[in-house]
């Protein structure tokens, strides 16, 4: 048994199925060691947290938004390599917030995903960030994230 999957199920989530890109993109670049993922968006089944922070969506459901789009770029890394165990760091989070434009909780919103990673791996989930807000987002979505994360 995969046991980052264990971790990841005792926490209460599961993975998706790997979305499909909705433009002409891949979701990942393998380039030696590190793969590159493309944003993931915050859409699980046919639920899409959409709208701008905080007025439409609240910091906290955006916060759940980043964890639906790390579990589905987990997803996408383990379609990649096999496995979530041969995950050795997640590297860098960049993390982008559909917001009015005076709202400054950028940052708490992309906890939502950087804490989840921490908790799914521990010390290897800890990483370099981007925290930013943006004026809009494909399909009018609340959060959009990239990452780049090193494997065996």
């Amino acid at each position: 048994m995969d046991s980052i999957n264990d971790r990841i199920e005792a926490l209460g989530y599961k993975l998706p199925e790997v979305p499909v890109p909705v433009a002409a993109y891949v979701n990942c670049v393998r380039s030696g060691n590190l793969l590159f993922l493309s944003g993931g968006l915050p859409i699980e089944g046919e639920r899409k947290i959409i709208g701008k922070v905080p007025t439409v969506v609240s910091i906290e459901e955006a916060q759940e938004g980043a964890r639906i789009i790390i579990l589905n770029r987990l997803a996408v890394v383990k379609q990649e390599i096999g496995s979530l165990d041969k995950v050795k760091r997640i590297v860098a989070l960049n993390g982008f917030v559909s917001s009015e434009p005076d709202f400054y909780g950028h940052p708490q919103v992309i906890n939502g995903a950087s804490e989840l990673l921490i908790e799914i791996f521990g010390e290897a989930g800890k990483h370099s960030r981007t925290a930013l807000g943006a004026a809009a987002l494909p399909l009018n979505v609340a959060v959009e994230i990239n990452l780049v994360v090193e494997v065996e």
